[in-house]
C-alpha cells in the first residue's frame, strides 16, 4: 500500500492541474453562455471539461488508499478535537474517492450498469460531510489561537481598560466584537496556511452544496469556487509550508 501511496502523491498535482483547467472552463462557458455565444463554443467547452474530469478520476484512482493511511496517522495525535476532526474528514474522503473510482469505471465502459447519478450523489455527500469536518477544524485552531492570543493581551491590560470605560451593555458589546474581529483579522493574518485552508474548504463547500440541490448557484460560480481552491492547492503543493499540519 505505501507504494500505491507514493505514487499517487506524484499524481496529486497533475489532478489539480486538471481540476483547475476543468473549473476554468464552467467558468468561461458561464461567461460565454451569457453573452449570447454559439452553441458550437458552447458544447466544445461542455466537452473538454468532461474529458478533464475524466482524466481527474484516474488521477484519483489511488487516493482512497493515501486517505486510509492519513487517517491511520491521525489517529495517534494527542489533542482529542483534532484526532475526531481530522481522522473523521481523511475516512470520509476515502468513501468520496471510492465512489469516484466507481463512477470512474462506468464512465471508462468497464463497469457499463453503474447507476451514474446515484453514486455521483454519493460521492458529493461524503465530500461534503468531509469539508464540514474540515471547517469545523479550521473553526477549532482559529478558537484556540484566538483565546491564546487573548489571554496575552489580558495579561498586557490591553482591551480590559477600553471595556470598562463604556457607558452601558450595548456600547460593551460593541467593544467586544470589535475586539473579537480584530483577534480573528490578526490570526488569520498571522496564520497563512490556517487562512489559506479557511478560503479552500469555503470555496470547495458550494460545489457539492450545488449538486446535490441543498444550495443552488449558477455554474460560474461554481466554476469560479473550483478554479480558486484549486490554484490554492497547487500553492500548498508548489510551498508545503502553506499546507496546514497536521
Amino acid at each position: 500500500m505505501e507504494t500505491w501511496v507514493r505514487f499517487s502523491a506524484q499524481s496529486q498535482a497533475k489532478e489539480r492541474v486538471f481540476r483547475a483547467a476543468q473549473y476554468a472552463c464552467a467558468l468561461v462557458g458561464d461567461a460565454l453562455r451569457r453573452n449570447g455565444a454559439g452553441s458550437g463554443v458552447l458544447d466544445g467547452l461542455r466537452q473538454l471539461e468532461a474529458h478533464l474530469s475524466l482524466g481527474r478520476k484516474l488521477l484519483r484512482l489511488g487516493n482512497s488508499a493515501e486517505a486510509l493511511e492519513a487517517a491511520k496517522r491521525a489517529i495517534h495525535l494527542s489533542d482529542m478535537v483534532l484526532r475526531f476532526c481530522i481522522t473523521l474528514g481523511h475516512l470520509n474522503r476515502a468513501m468520496y474517492f471510492a465512489c469516484d473510482n466507481v463512477l470512474w469505471a462506468g464512465k471508462a465502459g468497464l463497469v457499463p450498469t453503474v447507476d451514474q447519478e446515484k453514486w455521483s450523489q454519493r460521492s458529493f455527500r461524503y465530500y461534503l460531510f468531509a469539508l464540514i469536518v474540515n471547517l469545523s477544524r479550521d473553526a477549532y485552531e482559529i478558537r484556540i489561537l484566538m483565546e491564546r492570543e487573548a489571554g496575552g493581551k489580558r495579561a498586557k491590560g490591553g482591551e480590559n481598560g477600553r471595556l470598562l470605560q463604556a457607558d452601558n451593555g450595548l456600547q460593551q458589546l460593541g467593544l467586544r466584537l470589535q475586539v473579537q474581529l480584530r483577534l480573528l483579522l490578526h490570526v488569520l493574518r498571522s496564520n497563512p496556511p490556517l487562512l489559506l485552508d479557511v478560503v479552500k474548504n469555503t470555496c470547495d463547500l458550494f460545489i457539492p452544496l450545488d449538486k446535490l440541490g441543498l444550495y443552488k448557484t449558477s455554474p460560474g460560480f461554481v466554476g469560479l469556487c473550483g478554479l480558486t481552491s484549486s490554484i490554492l492547492s497547487i500553492l500548498t503543493i508548489l510551498h508545503p509550508w502553506l499546507k496546514l499540519k497536521p
